[in-house]
């Protein structure tokens, strides 16, 4: 979104700005008294012939002066005397921009530290008694009435709370494009709303309800395999700027994680204590949505679930309320957390007791697995026998017209001792003919940095199923062979 903004002067000139530039940057010295708001009404006036709303174009004024002792002119004097001068530029004329013509770095410097602030504390205080919904006023500039031709019906723009207003993202603005879909799935939403902290998911929230008729996501990383992240033409409320990372306790490795964080940077941040959290096998997913449904990581078989490592939550509820489960307060809330989070509000903050997790051994294994069978059975056999410090995932695709079945297989071993990971990976290497291999000892953080910074672009709306089976039967590795065979899968 790269805004127009025209410096001009004359009547012509002044009424192209009101029917098309977003902005208007004169310069003081080159007009007389007053006629910055007798410009700003041409502008005013032909935006309002256009259709336009005045308050979509920025007000903005070149200044240049010299910090002096006393008074010697038209800033040219001390900081309190700018701060006088410039005041009715802003409530009386809508100026919501200076820019400084200095070349001097003194005077940039003391107009930042002494006038901006000053300016802007006494602008707060007139405005806080005067009407600032008048056109072209810097306290209410508004979206072009382009953006807002793109809004979705049903949902009350303009009732969006001024706490969380800075976060509102439109179907017409810029950014748009970053924040309406997932990692796997397109999305149209109506407005996403991009919270800080847990105050803005309370408002965000309360604004959702005022909108009940329209459908809500909760989004933190993105990663979105449910599919409940995104919309069409409803709210999501996005967790992502919640994305902070504190060690709580360092003698019981407690810490506390926001929603929005990803699994990669927890890694990093864990990485200088030593520590590890199995979190899922994708570095790029967000703390929010694994950590209130499962997490089967990495480390799983030897430290269990994300969720088993889970003390305690703040939770926004459905009401508005902000409320603390762990095992001594709102139990049964916390229990249903642990796997079904998101059916029971917002978590705001989670609370993990951390593992010690030093370099892991890390395989990346290509075998031909045209027996697709006879692979699943065997692979399902070496996992089961495995000590409890190899965990393996395995993924396979579709057939490729003349080409082997290709099935992928990464296994770690929760072991810094190269002769122990060999030792532990000998009975995968021997499950079918190896195409191709990548061994390393590594710590887990290089492991969970396995994803693209960026916003996501997902397209469609692809189905996923999951189940759970005890073992790898003969009977479950046909139905699964058959599956593969048929093309009805793609990823497996």
């Amino acid at each position: 979104n790269i805004p127009i903004w025209l410096g001009a002067y004359k009547p012509r000139m002044l009424r192209l700005t009101g029917r098309k530039a977003d902005g208007w940057l004169p310069s003081v010295g080159y007009m007389k008294p007053g006629e910055f708001a007798s410009s700003s009404a041409i502008i005013d006036e032909a935006a309002l012939e256009e259709g336009r709303d005045p308050r979509e174009i920025r007000r903005l004024l070149n200044i240049g002066g010299r910090f002096l002792p006393s008074n010697g002119g038209f800033l040219q004097g001390p900081s309190e005397q700018w701060v006088e001068e410039l005041l009715p530029y802003v409530v009386d004329d809508g100026v919501g921009t200076f820019i400084v013509m200095a070349d001097d770095p003194s005077t940039m410097q003391r107009f930042a530290e002494e006038v901006a602030p000053a300016l802007r504390e006494v602008v707060a205080r007139e405005n806080s008694s005067r009407d600032v919904s008048k056109p072209g006023h810097s306290g209410a500039l508004v979206r072009s009435t382009l953006a807002r031709s793109r809004r979705r019906e049903g949902i009350d723009y303009d009732s969006i709370p001024g706490s969380i207003a800075g976060g509102a993202i439109e179907p017409g603005d810029a950014g748009y494009s970053r924040v309406r879909s997932t990692y796997l799935r397109g999305g149209t939403p109506g407005l996403v709303l991009q919270v800080r902290d847990t105050a803005g998911v309370v408002d965000a929230l309360a604004f959702a309800r005022s909108n009940r008729e329209v459908p809500l996501g909760v989004r933190s990383g993105g990663h979105g395999l449910s599919g409940r992240s995104t919309n069409d033409g409803g709210i999501v409320i996005d967790l992502s700027p919640m994305n902070a990372i504190e060690v709580l306790d360092e003698s019981t490795r407690l810490v506390r994680i926001e929603p929005g964080a990803r699994w990669k940077d927890v890694a990093i941040a864990l990485a200088p204590y030593g520590w590890g959290l199995s979190s899922g096998d994708y570095g790029g997913a967000g703390v929010g949505g694994l950590a209130t449904a499962g997490g089967v990581g990495w480390l799983v078989r030897e430290h269990g679930l994300t969720i088993d490592h889970l003390r305690a939550v703040e939770l926004v509820l459905a009401d508005g309320s902000v409320v603390r489960a762990d095992d001594e307060q709102n139990t049964e809330l916390f229990w249903a957390v642990r796997g079904a989070g998101a059916n029971f509000g917002i978590v705001t903050s989670f609370e993990f007791e951390v593992d010690e997790v030093g370099d892991i051994g890390f395989a990346q294994l290509a075998f031909d697995a045209t027996d697709v069978a006879g692979f699943l059975e065997a692979w399902g056999a070496a996992v089961e026998t495995a000590p409890r410090e190899v965990t393996s995932f395995m993924i396979m695709g579709a057939w490729w017209s003349g080409q082997p079945l290709i099935a992928q297989v990464m296994v770690a071993v929760d072991s810094s001792e190269p002769d122990t990971v060999i030792e532990r990976l000998q009975p995968f290497a021997e499950i079918a003919p190896l195409l191709d291999q990548s061994v390393d000892l590594i710590p887990y953080a290089s492991v969970m940095a396995n994803s693209q910074d960026g916003s996501h672009n997902g397209q469609g709306e692809p189905t996923s199923r999951s189940g759970l089976v005890e073992h790898i039967t003969a009977e479950f590795a046909a139905a699964v062979a058959a599956l593969i065979d048929s093309g009805a899968s793609y990823f497996f």
